[in-house]
């Protein structure tokens, strides 16, 4: 069997950092772990499993009715993969993600800005605090947007739209400072 083809990251290193003065920052993130987990387990307790396999600096965010997306910028390697599907068997499903989505960090006090140019999310902090996420539609593109920090913010995307976001996003960046905007 031939061997398959090695992994190349879609946006490898892509960043955007706004023109001098401007407060804002893009920056395609590491290729690391994404997991789809489905089932009755609550997030403290899924938190718990990740913690046990040494994943504790992962990201729990809800994806969905009984849904959540696990994110980490390191690499998930398989034997860890199968210690947690085989600890949530019985109240959860776990899907590596991995292969199939991109995750890209915009920063900056002007990053709800930004991101209310392309999405109907409210993103004021009182609304979507920190650690809240959605699923949402940025111009045509659907992606999940989570609050990271207090002006930070995380997409994840599908692969093989990942381009067109990125170029979305920068394309919406240079027209808001160009108007002044950003």
């Amino acid at each position: 069997m031939p061997d398959l083809p090695q992994h190349r990251p879609v946006l490898a290193g892509a960043r955007y950092n706004g023109a001098a003065g401007s407060a804002l920052r893009l920056e395609a993130l590491p290729e690391g772990h994404l997991l789809h987990v489905l089932g009755t387990i609550e997030p403290a307790a899924l938190a718990a499993e990740l913690a046990k396999i040494g994943l504790a600096n992962s990201s729990i965010r809800q994806a969905g009715f009984r849904q959540w997306f696990v994110a980490g910028d390191a690499p998930l390697a398989p034997a860890k993969l199968d210690t947690l599907t085989a600890a949530l068997a019985g109240k959860a499903f776990v899907m590596d993600q991995s292969h199939g989505r991109v995750r890209i960090g915009i920063s900056g006090r002007s990053s709800r800005l930004l991101l209310s140019k392309g999405t109907a999310v409210d993103l004021d902090p009182a609304v979507f605090a920190e650690g809240s996420s959605a699923m949402t539609m940025v111009g045509h593109i659907s992606v999940q947007i989570a609050r990271t920090g207090d002006d930070s913010f995380e997409l994840t995307v599908l692969r093989s739209f990942a381009e067109s976001l990125w170029d979305e996003l920068r394309h919406m960046a240079a027209s808001a400072e160009k108007d002044g905007g950003v």
